[in-house]
């Protein structure tokens, strides 16, 4: 996460008592002005929303709730201003969007290569998913050919 912006990282379970929005809203002296949520649960939905500033405060769901849980906010909370949205697959355009992407991507000005943490044959898919669900890998290109 270091190579693209991340400045600080929270482990929960080395937090006590405290809950993670508590500790982002200490952080931040008041809570983030933006939060993803990109897991897919309805709890980590809720931390994002509680981790957002008072008054502006923008989060962004990504993932897709896994089990079907409804997302609980406060609505006085939103009258207060904070937000909550969705981006599925970023908003992106497929016919604007992907051929300005590829042009960037090709320009070195898009660098995907960095997420790409390991490579295996078409053989090996299983082994790839096993490197993801053991969190040893962010994204694996699987070749078709080897």
């Amino acid at each position: 996460g270091k190579k693209f912006g991340v400045t600080h990282f929270i482990n929960p379970k080395e937090l006590g008592e405290k809950t993670v929005s508590q500790v982002i809203i200490e952080m931040t002296d008041g809570g983030a002005d933006y939060c993803f949520e990109c897991i897919g649960l309805a709890a980590l939905m809720n931390d994002a929303f509680q981790s957002s500033r008072a008054g502006w405060g923008k989060t962004i769901i990504l993932g897709v709730e896994m089990h079907g849980a409804p997302l609980t906010i406060s609505s006085l909370e939103i009258l207060h201003g904070k937000c909550v949205m969705g981006s599925l697959f970023g908003g992106v355009k497929p016919k604007q969007d992907i051929p300005i992407l590829a042009d960037k991507y090709l320009n070195k000005e898009l660098e995907l290569d960095k997420f790409i943490t390991h490579e295996v044959g078409l053989k090996d898919i299983n082994t790839a998913f096993d490197l993801l669900l053991q969190g040893k890998s962010l994204r694996c290109t699987i070749w078709m050919d080897k």
